[in-house]
């Protein structure tokens, strides 16, 4: 039996502007010390910036493709088995690899040093859209990691 108490899922908002559970999720995860508005601020902008020299007409396309393209299929976790530690491969649910795409996007974009937040962040969602950039490299060598390890995947349980 488990430890841990059981998880209760919280109620997902929609952002003001474009009433969308993906957009208000990456707000959450752009803001620090509850920030909210200037988080808010920056994805908006960066939003408007990443569709720049497209011609789609649905302002989130970009920003889907992008978090599709970044989204982990497998990683690894650590499982303990007889004084061993074994890194086993198991899928990811789908929550998990919204979340996972969400901060890798957000974390490289912060790493860009010497511009705005908002263009670092427009720029890595471009990158991830197209198929490059630091969180599809990220997303790869989580998947290489897997596939690696795939000799202990009967230890999955």
């Amino acid at each position: 039996m488990s430890r841990r108490r059981k998880v209760y899922k919280k109620e997902e908002h929609v952002d003001s502007r474009y009433g969308s559970r993906a957009v208000a999720r990456l707000i959450s995860t752009v803001m620090k010390r509850g920030k909210k508005s200037l988080a808010e601020r920056i994805v908006y902008t960066a939003i408007d910036k990443s569709r720049e020299g497209s011609d789609s007409v649905d302002p989130l396309e970009i920003l889907n493709k992008a978090l599709e393209n970044v989204r982990p299929r497998l990683e690894v976790k650590s499982r303990r088995v007889g004084g061993a530690t074994y890194q086993v491969p198991m899928e990811v649910a789908p929550g998990r690899q919204l979340s996972l795409a969400m901060r890798w996007i957000v974390q490289y974009a912060d790493k860009r040093r010497g511009t705005p937040m908002a263009n670092a962040l427009a720029q890595e969602i471009k990158d991830a859209a197209a198929g490059q950039g630091n969180a599809i490299k990220k997303r790869e060598d989580t998947h290489k990691m897997a596939q690696a390890n795939r000799a202990f995947a009967h230890f999955r349980w």
